[in-house]
């Protein structure tokens, strides 16, 4: 099975001589939490059945620097942003695609000013963009007329205005999709935005991961499908917290579609 899951690098390619079509920018989450790993193998899955070439940065992959961005140390995520650049740039890299909106949002908005200008998309997009193309089959499998309701990252909804790629792939998976009250443009934030993710909450009534847990409870669903491994741990911890985790799965986009075909 390893050999299947082969991961390249981009210092592997350049050896070569080669050019990868893509480049998996894969994210502090996705290469160091547990939970958000399980996404990162789905999404490789999916991108070998695909039969897309593409190639990981490896050890020379930083964090972006969003953490550090929206804490307020500007100076500290020009560091990071710089030297991500830098090494980007010295494989001339042209397309970027990464499962986490944060890493996503950062790459495209806040790198072409400091001299790192790439295309760059979602993993959900990427998705989307393969199942058109006719490269990547999205059918209903395990999770067909299961009821599901998408929880809208915020750096990837209100910040970026994709909505739609992930709730397709959904609706792919013949799937019943049932929004929240608060979805979309209006949709409530996990509560891990803004670096919030590596730090206790302040004292208050309620934490804002349950309040959006409630949101999600409130469609009485079988999942609830997220885009972003920040609010996959949010949710999940919601889930938790409402004594629901026997019953109500919290799981990526990605690996739903992988599932579903038994990648």
């Amino acid at each position: 099975m390893s050999e299947a899951l082969k991961v390249p690098t981009m210092a592997e390619y350049m050896a070569e001589g080669k050019k990868p079509e893509v480049l998996f920018w894969v994210g502090c989450a996705g290469s160091f939490d547990d939970r958000a790993k399980k996404i990162t193998k789905a999404f490789v899955k999916l991108l070998h059945n695909a039969k897309v070439d593409f190639a990981v940065l490896g050890t020379e992959e930083s964090c972006t620097g969003d953490p550090a961005k929206r804490s307020g140390n500007e100076f500290l995520f020009q560091m990071q942003a710089v030297t991500n650049i830098e090494v980007m740039n010295g494989y001339e890299i042209k397309k970027v695609v990464t499962a986490c909106p944060h890493c996503f949002n950062t790459l495209k908005n806040e790198y072409p000013a400091l001299g790192g200008d790439y295309e760059v998309m979602h993993h959900t997009q990427f998705l989307k963009s393969l199942l058109d193309e006719g490269r990547l089959k999205v059918e209903g499998g395990k999770f067909r007329g299961k009821r599901i309701t998408f929880h809208d990252p915020c750096y990837l909804g209100r910040a970026n205005n994709v909505y739609e790629a992930p709730r397709d792939l959904l609706t792919k998976l013949e799937v019943e999709l049932v929004e929240m009250k608060r979805s979309k443009r209006n949709g409530l934030c996990c509560g891990a935005g803004g670096a919030q993710m590596f730090k206790e909450p302040e004292p208050g009534a309620k934490d804002i991961n349950i309040e959006r847990t409630e949101d999600a409870l409130e469609t009485q669903p079988d999942i609830i499908a997220a885009g972003c491994p920040f609010c996959n741990t949010m949710m999940t911890d919601g889930v938790k917290g409402k004594e629901k985790e026997d019953s109500i799965d919290v799981l990526d986009v990605a690996e739903m579609i992988a599932s579903a075909q038994d990648l």
